[in-house]
């Protein structure tokens, strides 16, 4: 008899690193996390099938990153990549033992667990996936073993931008990009940066009051039918904490949040939004705490890798967590089987607690309800090595000794239980207090005005065009400018910007890919465009190539309150 049901939510996302930069900030993040977290979790995937058992995740992949696994040029990057790392540990293997180095024997059998491991990476990804993990993903969405969700085409932070013009378009793109490389439309969505706008009134230029449709008008004019979002949206009152893993650059963040009034509501089953048929699901704080805590959740535990200490000469992770509060140069070696046996107690002790949590709302409300929990992907393999071993044993122990637990994607769960209730969500992120301020303060207030003035000069030059030019050269003019706009609005560099993570480069990356559009757009409007020059831009912002510039023709631009109950004809 079942207790409820579970839904397992990774989010994947990067920003876009092709041709921007190795080490420490550009193309190697992406192999990092295609090392340590993509192609070890497809491993997994593949290993519970071959067992019988489908792992039922919730994959979202944001389109700029689905890109990028998609592209010939990244892919054989990745091969070199590997074959330094493998070239890295090989050098430690004929240096140790070393007697004038302590636990050198140690060091060696660590070494070789390196060499073996990296090896077997390549091997998968060349020989097992055929260089594409795309491909891949697809494959173990047709077998149903995952549900694969999309997002803004390159994550733009959504309530920020000035139209809907170009909120639309990053949805619409980003869905349509999810669809080609998938093979099948998404579903669902993560609202980038989970932030989120309701509605609202303003004045418009005429002096007449109108109404700018809440998020969720986009999404369903996308086809997209449910989103997440974080506990204290949903719930209110006085929150753990919000959490971010800041993807291949940084630590895990707690962030205490302001108390806010409780709203009644918990994160137990999902809701309906009010604007659009849309549903909404709530990240379980609980249950997500447990995961993504580095101090009070299973990643901080002394046995597991440590993720700061690097061998001098190899680069390779030899030590352990040990404890917090260790210095670097004082951290035990890493002991794998250790770690390995704590991921078994870890996945007991989670399986356990959620058909606890599941069973308790059962008997207390009479019931079934819903623990979704959602992760960036980046946090298992990467910063918590081990975290790709947890979620297969967890899926495994589940499947095996707790069936009373329905293990579900987000898709199949709202197919089979519908919301009953709708709700009214607040402004809000993921981000500090809650809000937009990670996104929108003084370090980043002056990119703002830029980002709103390349969306009108979009949406102005593509009005001149709404028939695709004969002129070959023009209409691929058209659609690079197009690629520019989205790639300039990336959430990811005013949020590299406020926390210094790669302070200089997000700027960099912001205003290259700024210069980069308006040169486009002069040499449209001059009527004058250098075929060289274009076709430079487009030998490095490649993404997207099955492009439409016409997906920013402008729209009307908010409604007189009354008469927009559903703005559906805006967009088509």
């Amino acid at each position: 008899m079942s207790v409820g049901q579970f839904v397992f939510m990774l989010h994947s996302h990067l920003p876009y690193y092709r041709k921007a930069g190795m080490w420490p900030f550009g193309e190697e993040n992406l192999y990092d996390a295609m090392a340590e977290v993509y192609i070890p979790l497809l491993n997994a995937i593949g290993e519970l099938y071959d067992e019988g058992i489908k792992a039922k995740l919730t994959v979202g992949i944001i389109p700029i990153l689905a890109e990028q696994l998609n592209d010939e040029y990244l892919q054989e990057g990745f091969i070199k990549y590997i074959d330094s790392r493998i070239e890295q540990v090989a050098g430690d293997l004929e240096r140790y033992p070393d007697e004038k180095v302590p636990h050198s024997q140690h060091l060696k059998y660590l070494a070789k667990y390196y060499f073996d491991w990296y090896s077997n990476i390549k091997d998968c990804f060349i020989n097992k996936y055929n260089k594409n993990l795309v491909t891949q993903f697809k494959k173990f969405q047709e077998l149903g073993l995952i549900e694969i969700t999309t997002s803004g085409a390159t994550h733009g932070f959504s309530p920020l931008l000035a139209t809907d013009s170009n909120l639309n378009a990053q949805f619409k793109i980003g869905s349509d990009t999810t669809k080609r490389l998938f093979g099948k439309k998404a579903r669902g969505a993560w609202l980038p940066e989970c932030a989120y706008r309701p509605g609202y009134e303003y004045v418009g230029k005429d002096g007449e009051k109108k109404w700018r449709p809440a998020i969720e008008v986009t999404l369903e004019n996308n086809d997209i039918e449910y989103f997440f979002t974080e506990s204290h949206v949903i719930e209110g009152g006085n929150s753990i904490g919000n959490r971010r893993v800041i993807g291949i650059y940084g630590n895990i963040e707690y962030i205490p949040l302001p108390e806010r009034e409780k709203t009644g509501y918990d994160t137990y089953s999902a809701y309906w939004l009010p604007d659009a048929q849309v549903a909404v699901m709530g990240r379980n704080e609980r249950a997500g705490y447990m995961v993504w805590s580095a101090a009070d959740g299973y990643p901080g535990d002394g046995v597991f890798r440590e993720f700061h200490m690097k061998d001098a000469n190899s680069g390779m992770k030899y030590w352990r967590v040990t404890s917090p509060k260790t210095d670097l140069g004082d951290k035990m070696l890493y002991d794998p089987v250790l770690a390995l046996n704590k991921i078994n107690e870890n996945s007991d002790h989670y399986t356990t607690m959620i058909y606890h949590m599941l069973n308790d709302y059962k008997i207390a409300t009479g019931k079934e309800g819903l623990v979704m929990v959602s992760f960036d992907t980046e946090l298992f393999g990467h910063w918590w090595f081990e975290g790709v071993e947890f979620i297969k044993q967890v899926i495994k122990k589940f499947h095996t000794y707790t069936p009373e637990v329905e293990r579900m994607t987000a898709g199949e769960y709202l197919s089979a239980y519908p919301p009953t209730e709708a709700i009214q969500i607040p402004e809000s992120s993921w981000g500090n207090g809650g809000h937009f301020y990670v996104w929108n303060n003084h370090l980043t207030e002056w990119m703002w005005p830029i980002i709103h003035a390349c969306e009108k000069r979009m949406n102005e030059i593509v009005d001149r065009y709404p028939d695709i030019p004969e002129d070959k050269l023009l209409h691929r003019a058209l659609n690079q400018l197009a690629r520019e706009n989205l790639l300039l609005q990336g959430s990811d560099w005013p949020f590299l910007i406020t926390t210094w993570q790669a302070k200089d480069y997000a700027t960099d990356r912001f205003n290259g890919h700024v210069e980069r559009f308006a040169k486009i757009a002069d040499m449209i409007e001059s009527g004058n465009i250098d075929d060289g020059a274009l076709a430079e831009i487009e030998s490095i912002d490649n993404c997207f190539p099955v492009m439409d510039y016409r997906v920013y023709a402008s729209i009307e631009e908010g409604c007189i309150p009354q008469q927009c109950e559903k703005l559906s004809h805006l967009y088509q």
